[in-house]
């Protein structure tokens, strides 16, 4: 099972342990990391002051989510490297890969050149971003919570990357669809109560600070998981006694083994999910991974909530 990536919440100072030969080969790169003379001062999204070039040119992103957006953008050329599971568009995955963003590596990273790095706040050590900051790579912080956020993250990365009107355009897409599932939910008088499955063995769900969460309140249901944890812990015990009129299993590739817990859960005749036959498998990236494409997994559920509501319209 893979979380969401505001899972791992490693940004804030924590222990993080990197190889002696990464750091001397840093050290010996780091001041030929090629970023142009021209730069600037602006505020991350965390609130960071970050030196930025003013046209980056090679650019190292330390999260998958961050490298859907730039090409999102239409800024792909500048990716000089891309954190592993960097997998969407199928192109991302060609680019050099530099660690995972909980463990990235600087060794790999200093010897890309890049002259800015894009990090998150929740998954990226604090620091391996201090070290990077310290050997002359800047690195521009975001902290996307909701789809709020995400649209204020495409709207930065597009100022950054000089792409504010490709940015604009995706924010105001993003804007218009949203408001238009917001508007259909406004006249539902019903809402399902949904239990959505992120992992197996133990049984995960999604609580309040979540994506999923955000996106199952908004396509009109309401989460049975809902609580402070971001991702509960149930036996299947505890999820009968929730008796959820709709089950949603997330699965990253609609592989096998979510399909063996789709049908599992099909076996418990009288859960309401089963006894309308709403046990749903639906790709995790659309609900977890915070780009334009969480727009895409809110219309998903709410069409998968509230059909009446579509009467087969878009």
């Amino acid at each position: 099972m893979r979380m969401a990536e505001n899972a791992a919440g490693l940004f804030p100072a924590r222990s993080w342990k990197i190889r002696t030969a990464a750091v001397l080969t840093a050290l010996g790169l780091c001041l030929v990391t090629g970023a142009p003379a021209v730069a600037a001062e602006v505020v991350d999204l965390v609130g960071r002051r970050v030196t930025v070039p003013d046209h980056p040119r090679r650019v190292v992103s330390l999260a998958p989510s961050l490298t859907e957006m730039v090409f999102a953008l239409g800024a792909e050329e500048r990716l000089a490297g891309v954190s592993l599971y960097s997998d969407y568009p199928p192109r991302a995955a060609e680019l050099p890969k530099v660690g995972s963003y909980v463990h990235p590596d600087l060794e790999r990273i200093v010897a890309l050149k890049p002259d800015l790095c894009l990090a998150v706040k929740d998954g990226n050590p604090r620091e391996a971003v201090e070290r990077l900051e310290a050997l002359g790579i800047p690195v521009y912080a975001v902290n996307p919570k909701n789809l709020a956020d995400v649209m204020d993250t495409m709207t930065a990365l597009g100022q950054l990357l000089d792409r504010e009107k490709k940015a604009r355009e995706i924010v105001e897409s993003m804007d218009r669809r949203i408001r238009a599932v917001d508007e259909r939910m406004a006249g539902v008088t019903s809402r399902p109560r949904v239990f959505f499955q992120i992992g197996a063995s133990p049984i995960v769900s999604v609580g309040r600070s979540t994506f999923a969460h955000e996106i199952i309140t908004r396509a009109g249901g309401i989460n049975v998981a809902e609580e402070p944890d971001p991702y509960p812990r149930f036996s299947v015990e505890q999820v009968l006694g929730l008796r959820p009129d709709v089950i949603v299993v997330s699965s990253m590739d609609r592989g096998r083994i979510h399909r063996e817990i789709q049908a599992g859960w099909m076996r418990w005749r009288g859960l309401p999910a089963v006894e309308s036959g709403r046990v749903f498998l639906v790709e995790s990236n659309l609900f977890d991974r915070p780009t334009p494409r969480l727009v895409d997994g809110l219309e998903v559920l709410a069409r998968l909530l509230h059909p009446e509501v579509f009467h087969g319209n878009p």
